[in-house]
């Protein structure tokens, strides 16, 4: 394993300038291995970031969720078309706001349940807690997600009472739809995400500190998470104003608690394990995961040209002269970004690079024509994504 020490330093200012409280790096290209690390598990402590620390990776949850759910496509016990309601009938009274815009409680018929595919895309017309529209303020209300203790199939429950967005397929937003996906592999497979993850993908990959808890012993090696507050330009405790994702229950040790969208804990090693297994569908002695067919539809743009640009546009966000949406040259495949148009983005990145992203800041890609993954830890909401950027630019600027 060789160190960057010009990458190193390049993203050692976000940590000595407070942005982050440290920050653990992997690039594969070619067989060969990069990484780095910088910084403090924890600000207070001082303890240094780990070899082996652990991370709560938010939304890099949902394309190991959407590896579960490709793996029951492949054998043919879910379809693309299958409407959810085959699988989860509370969802049967689903209705549909009748203007994305309008009032939460001004709704019609639905004219098509949202589809396998839907989950998928991020076009079924759910939304999420923390988006400005009046069903993320509706999920807020409902305090969907906020529980530590809750069972997937309680939470969705829940979600069922609240009307769509839109409907299906004719407009995107990132949303829940990933932990609807995951209670459908809940029931098709008659067991729990737990041990269905576990089995599946963790056991067969060796991925050894990843799931939904984190025993007593290994507490210590979790990074602590904060937040960054922009009024006083600081890392700050979880904020839980309405509509915040740091809301949210992310139980260290709940037996019962599983998501589909977030709440897994990874190491930077796991990650890589997983993000390399995104390149070849194999582990690393050979046992297939997912076939060279199945694979490709994670990194195949799925989406209309109605859809685009895609955007998340989340409570507080604040579009100046520095806005940058991070998704304006990128499509959707089956449960990750995929690049379409590098010269959006300074002609960086390959056609068809693909990967995704967690709230806390971590984040991760993979791309099959440079034989390159990459994946980079860190813990923090609405942390300043310029790290991210400098990481991106450095791969695709030297390698």
């Amino acid at each position: 394993m060789q160190e960057i020490k010009e990458l190193n330093n390049l993203l050692y200012k976000y940590v000595d300038e407070g942005f982050f409280p440290g920050f653990q790096w992997q690039i594969n290209i070619n067989n060969k291995k990069y990484s780095g690390k910088y910084g403090f598990n924890n600000i207070e402590t001082k303890v240094d970031v780990l070899e082996n620390s652990l991370y709560r990776i938010w939304s890099m949850t949902k394309p190991i969720v959407a590896v579960a759910a490709l793996q029951l496509i492949e054998g043919n016990k879910i379809s693309l078309d299958d409407s959810i309601t085959e699988y989860l009938p509370e969802f049967n009274n689903l209705k549909v706001m009748k203007k994305e815009d309008g009032n939460v409680g001004d709704i019609e018929m639905i004219i098509k349940y949202p589809t396998i595919k839907d989950l998928f895309l991020h076009t079924a017309g759910f939304s999420y807690n923390f988006l400005a529209d009046p069903v993320g303020k509706e999920y807020d209300h409902l305090k969907l997600f906020n529980s530590d203790t809750t069972t997937l199939a309680e939470e969705i429950k829940i979600l069922a009472k609240a009307p769509l967005l839109f409907q299906p397929n004719t407009s995107w937003r990132y949303s829940v739809s990933m932990d609807v996906l995951a209670r459908i592999i809940e029931v098709v497979c008659g067991d729990s995400l737990q041990n269905i993850l576990q089995q599946k993908i963790f056991n067969p990959l060796d991925m050894k500190d990843t799931g939904f808890t984190v025993s007593e012993e290994n507490q210590n090696r979790v990074m602590t998470s904060y937040e960054f507050d922009p009024l006083k330009m600081k890392l700050t405790e979880l904020i839980s104003d309405p509509q915040k994702i740091g809301n949210y229950g992310y139980p260290l040790d709940v037996k019962s608690y599983a998501r589909g969208g977030h709440g897994l804990f990874s190491s930077l090693n796991d990650y890589v394990i997983f993000a390399e297994m995104l390149r070849t569908g194999k582990s690393e002695k050979g046992e297939q995961i997912l076939n060279d067919q199945t694979l490709k539809l994670m990194s195949t743009n799925f989406l209309e040209p109605k859809f685009f640009p895609i955007e998340i546009a989340t409570i507080g966000i604040v579009k100046d002269e520095n806005y940058i949406n991070g998704l304006e040259s990128y499509g959707w495949g089956l449960g990750c970004r995929t690049l379409l148009d590098p010269s959006k983005q300074n002609n960086l990145g390959s056609i068809g690079e693909f990967g995704w992203a967690g709230a806390a800041s971590t984040y991760f890609l993979v791309d099959n024509k440079k034989n390159l993954s990459a994946t980079i830890m860190t813990q923090v909401l609405f942390g300043n994504p310029e790290l991210t950027r400098e990481f991106y630019k450095y791969i695709y600027s030297n390698f």
